[in-house]
């Protein structure tokens, strides 16, 4: 058996700018960060050929083209693992529904990938994990993201990833001190909207739009660059502020990144003691992200008091085998 541990991710500031229609004009940049919320992928062989694959619902197929999860098949036949196989996928958030704004796709993809190549007997790198993971779901799949989820769960830890014209990626670790980490973790607090995170819904009319918002997109990956500066400065000052700003310059890149009900919920936040925020991945609902001081959370929580939050720890592993007996 085979089991692999891929952590989500939290984009702080520059989304958008990982899109081929952006970078290709000169580079993107993301700074962000993974957290100890996971996908677990668990493989073992099977006595006969078929093929079983057990997620929110379990399917039993004779031929890897039947499946129907896109992303196994498609990792399946770009790996060359096609019969006699049981996959089981696991996660500790929103189990049967995509959409939580926290990368769980690329995760999963990440996941499987790690989980089959180590199937295969073979070691992988985070680099090659992340290109992989790009190949299937932006070029194989066509679904129209970004690439900063698959590099965020292949590598983990707090990153400024910076996505060149030339299709190269490079991950640079943001050094600042292990306390002022701990104080940031301790700043941030997490709430699930209760509505799912549609990319379907906003990516494909961003990039449409991307080279009407390049300005705009500019500014975000700037941003990035000021996130990546204080922090590595060991200074949280300004990061409420600019993740603030970040917001209200994503709100510009589509129509249905934001809506009243969301906009309610950050209002009152700020109101009650939030510098800044956001709402994590594409946008439309999934997970509200707050930049809170300590002193002034109890009055944010008690606002957004009809809200799940969700305690988190930053994560500073990228995916990895946690159990392997081949």
């Amino acid at each position: 058996m085979i089991i692999s541990k891929t952590p989500l991710r939290m984009s702080f500031a520059g989304g958008g700018s990982d899109l081929h229609a952006y970078y290709q004009h000169g580079y993107g940049a993301v700074t962000s960060t993974t957290i100890d919320k996971y996908m677990y992928v668990m493989i073992n062989d099977r006595f006969t050929k078929h093929i079983r694959i057990g997620y929110s619902q379990v399917e039993h197929v004779d031929n890897v083209d039947e499946i129907e999860h896109d992303l196994v098949r498609e990792v399946m036949k770009f790996v060359d693992v096609t019969e006699k196989v049981e996959i089981n996928l696991m996660t500790d958030i929103l189990p049967t529904q995509k959409g939580s704004g926290l990368g769980a796709s690329s995760s999963i993809l990440v996941g499987i990938l790690h989980a089959l190549h180590a199937f295969k007997g073979e070691d992988v790198s985070s680099k090659q994990l992340a290109q992989e993971a790009c190949e299937i779901e932006i070029e194989i799949l066509g679904n129209p993201i970004g690439k900063q989820d698959q590099y965020a769960a292949a590598y983990g830890g707090l990153n400024w990833i910076q996505f060149n014209a030339d299709e190269s990626v490079i991950v640079y670790p943001v050094g600042c001190k292990p306390e002022i980490k701990a104080e940031l973790n301790r700043n941030l607090l997490l709430f699930y909207t209760g509505m799912i995170s549609r990319t379907s819904d906003v990516l494909p009319e961003q990039r449409e739009k991307t080279k009407k918002n390049l300005e705009v997109l500019d500014k975000m990956v700037a941003l990035a660059a000021d996130l990546r500066r204080v922090l590595g400065n060991n200074d949280l000052t300004e990061f409420g502020t600019i993740l603030h700003q970040g917001w209200l310059y994503k709100q510009k890149l589509a129509s249905k990144i934001t809506n009243p009900l969301i906009n309610s919920y950050y209002e009152n936040a700020r109101e009650t003691g939030a510098i800044g925020g956001k709402i994590l991945g594409s946008g439309g609902g999934g997970f509200l992200l707050l930049y809170c001081p300590e002193n002034k959370q109890r009055e944010v929580r008690k606002s957004l008091a009809n809200l799940q939050e969700v305690d988190f720890e930053f994560d500073h592993k990228g995916s990895r085998i946690v159990y392997n007996d081949r």
